[in-house]
């Protein structure tokens, strides 16, 4: 297999790369990596020495990629140079890189920090409710920014979308915001039923049941 992916089925970062995958419709094969195995663990940081995930390896360049923009942009130049990820036109391209950096630091830096003291059993409420606010703050200004549009940037399915489909699927799970939000609760319905992401939300379903999700009050 030339392009691989190595991953977490959970991973949110993880999801935004895979959606890029599916929306190209190139084969790949997603290996998982074991942090909890110590050659999986040992195999990985020796590929990407930061540890992060995913990493796309392209046997066919002899090259590891990571961080999943640049997952994404690499994608686009080398392999699929039609999927129109980053437009051609500069002024769209830079409205497309700001909402992917809204969508990755904004939504899915704070979900994640919420979720993160779930699963780690900590007490860190005012590191929580910071990341509430942010979420909240983030949430009103995309509802106001998306108004209009079919997907994040405008009319065509962009990097911009590839990051909010699990940064917004994740944040309503631990701040849901469908009821407050409208033009954010229409974008993520049309996001869960593209089928780049469905399928990837399908493929996530055996080991759901493993996300912490928010802790109790």
């Amino acid at each position: 297999m030339t392009l691989i992916l190595h991953e977490h089925p959970l991973s949110s970062f993880c999801w935004k790369a895979k959606v890029a995958l599916y929306e190209t419709g190139l084969p790949f094969e997603a290996k998982l990596v074991a942090f909890y195995e110590e050659a999986s663990r040992a195999a990985h940081y020796a590929r990407w020495p930061l540890g992060k995930i995913p990493v796309l390896e392209d046997t066919s360049r002899d090259r590891v990629v990571a961080e999943t923009s640049v997952i994404i942009e690499y994608l686009q130049t080398f392999h699929a140079p039609e999927a129109g990820f980053i437009p051609a036109d500069p002024e769209a391209a830079l409205s497309v890189r700001l909402l992917d950096r809204v969508f990755d630091s904004y939504v899915m830096e704070p979900m994640s920090r919420i979720v993160a003291e779930n699963f780690r059993g900590g007490e860190d409420p005012v590191g929580v409710a910071q990341a509430d606010a942010l979420l909240a703050k983030s949430y009103d200004w995309l509802e106001g920014e998306l108004a209009g549009r079919t997907w994040a940037a405008g009319d065509g399915f962009t990097l911009a979308d590839c990051a909010a489909a699990p940064s917004l699927f994740y944040a309503d799970k631990v701040l849901p915001f469908r009821a407050t939000h409208p033009t954010l609760a229409a974008y993520l319905d049309r996001l869960e039923a593209r089928p780049s992401f469905a399928r990837t939300l399908e493929e996530a379903q055996p080991v759901w049941h493993m996300f912490p999700g928010r802790k109790a009050a």
